[in-house]
């Protein structure tokens, strides 16, 4: 195989994720007020130079770029999550953090010259209308959306609309000649925190959040009710790419697990002024085991609750070592429909610990962490992972724990070999779904028709002939490989398949199975892996 190309796939598929560290990292305790410029000599200073500019500049000026450019600019002399939303960007970044939109509930491609469906999402206008995945939407009301190459924000503009206005759909279909009309009303449609819940075997529960928005723990809680009717004796709570959100849905997650009066952390401002939570009487699940699952992406919220539970002793933290976040943001409106989020205080974890990374050497440096830590072997090697003994502490059993770089985990499980890594950056970057999906629509009234557990005992569905032609598509993108007849790519491309017709929970009960980290939770839990 040629690895040379192979080595950029994190960075070319994965950049999403690298964005969603820097977007996703800042979101925690957000609330709202105005900005308010008092009458100080410098600041007029620079209010007075962009009059003179709109004024008397020689050239015509963007004077909302300037402003735009300057704010970022005072941001950048800041710590690297201070950070400016234009007002063009602070509708999307707002919606996807309230947990919810208003639409009609799909997921698409913009396929050739249409609109093409993947899924409907649960409980949907259009699910309830009967649309189906692959259908291809040509007309909203009596705006044509095929032929015309739209973009997303374009797209967007004739789907989305106010709650409860109507919204008429034509739709081709494969298999029917016809033109098929759909007549829907727009409604609130929940963009969900928590991509699953369900039972690793008889004893072991599995939890997996994306985020922490206005919903999560709401939704966290119903979860956890359900499964609690299974008596699970441990759990696991897996973090891994969640990049942050709202601090107090974080605090009110963890609140679940812990005794009453239990410490969860402390914020500090600049004056000093701290201000401590505890937990509350009545968690639903203060008793059993419980395993956390982080890696490098794991940031900010999570990172809260990840030390919340290693620093009381209350489970297991497993995987690498967490992206090391540990200042709060307070968002504030500046008064266009553009907003900053500004770092007000830092936290600490109930040990004492700031496991925020340093940040002197500048905001390229910091985010370019990633590739520290595969330089320095950390990912795959847990003596590898830096230590300052300056910032050594101690839990509330007595086992000593670090500050100043993220949350290092109890018991280590390193990176896969490179080839599931791939895998991983494929499943998570949308090339196996772009793949699977044109796969389906060879046969899309078949593939529509199948039930979940019809896809789990018919293996056949992923034949070596489509593993083929899988590393032939990766080929023509230039990334060279030979799979042969390959289970870990098996089972990747059915939990593929298994998101597209049903949803994320029944991608990832078929995507756990070949996961190395529930592998050592496995492990553990039945005393074959010790800390």
């Amino acid at each position: 195989m040629n690895n040379l190309p192979k080595k950029y796939l994190p960075l070319i598929i994965g950049f999403s994720l690298a964005t969603g560290i820097i977007i996703g990292g800042f979101m925690a305790n957000t609330s709202g007020g105005s900005l308010q410029i008092p009458a100080n000599q410098n600041k007029q200073k620079l209010i007075n130079l962009i009059n003179y500019i709109e004024r008397d500049y020689v050239d015509d000026v963007n004077i909302d770029s300037i402003v735009n450019a300057t704010t970022n600019a005072i941001l950048d002399e800041l710590d690297p999550h201070s950070t400016y939303i234009p007002k063009s960007d602070f509708a999307n970044v707002q919606e996807k953090m309230r947990g919810n939109i208003v639409g009609i509930g799909i997921s698409y491609y913009q396929l050739q010259d249409s609109l093409a469906v993947i899924h409907t999402l649960p409980n949907g206008p259009s699910e309830k209308a009967g649309i189906l995945p692959g259908d291809r939407i040509l007309m909203a009301n009596q705006d044509t959306l095929y032929g015309k190459n739209l973009n997303a924000d374009e797209v967007a503009g004739f789907i989305k609309g106010k709650i409860d206005t109507k919204i008429n759909l034509k739709v081709k279909r494969t298999g029917k000649n016809e033109v098929l009309n759909f007549d829907l009303k727009r409604a609130i449609v929940p963009i969900k925190s928590l991509d699953a819940g369900f039972m690793l075997n008889e004893e072991l529960a599995y939890i997996k959040i994306n985020r922490f928005s206005e919903t999560t723990a709401a939704e966290f809680k119903y979860k956890l009710n359900q499964l609690k009717s299974k008596q699970p004796k441990g759990i696991v709570l897996d973090l891994r790419n969640n990049t942050g959100g709202y601090l107090r849905e974080a605090i009110a997650l963890v609140d679940e697990f812990l005794e009453e009066d239990t410490p969860i952390l402390q914020t500090k401002n600049r004056t000093g002024e701290t201000k401590e939570n505890f937990a509350h009487k009545g968690g639903l699940f203060t008793k059993g085991d419980l395993y956390v699952l982080i890696n490098e992406k794991t940031a900010s919220a999570s990172e809260v609750i990840a030390g919340a539970i290693q620093d009381n002793d209350r489970g297991w933290i497993v995987g690498r070592r967490s992206y090391g976040k540990g200042l709060v943001q307070k968002e504030m409106n500046l008064g266009d429909g553009s907003a900053v989020r500004l770092t007000t205080s830092r936290y600490y974890t109930p040990s004492g610990r700031s496991i925020q990374r340093p940040y002197k050497n500048g905001k390229n440096s910091y985010f370019d962490q990633y590739h520290q830590r595969l330089t320095n072997g950390e990912l795959v090697e847990k003596d590898s992972i830096p230590v300052n003994d300056s910032l050594q502490f101690t839990t509330k059993g007595g086992r000593i724990v670090y500050g100043g770089g993220g949350i290092t985990p109890d018991l280590f499980v390193p990176k896969s070999n490179q080839l599931q890594n791939d895998f991983e950056y494929m499943y998570q970057g949308g090339v196996m779904d772009r793949f699977i999906f044109d796969f389906m629509e060879k046969d899309r009234t078949y593939f529509n028709q199948l039930s979940f557990e019809e896809l789990l005992n018919q293996n056949e569905e992923i034949t070596n002939e489509m593993l083929q032609d899988f590393e032939d598509s990766l080929n023509e993108l230039n990334f060279n490989y030979d799979f042969a007849a390959n289970e870990v790519l098996q089972n990747y491309l059915t939990a593929v398949m298994a998101k597209q017709l049903f949803d994320d929970e029944k991608s990832l009960q078929i995507k756990v199975k070949f996961d190395p980290m529930i592998e050592a939770v496995m492990k553990h839990y039945k005393g074959e892996f010790a800390l």
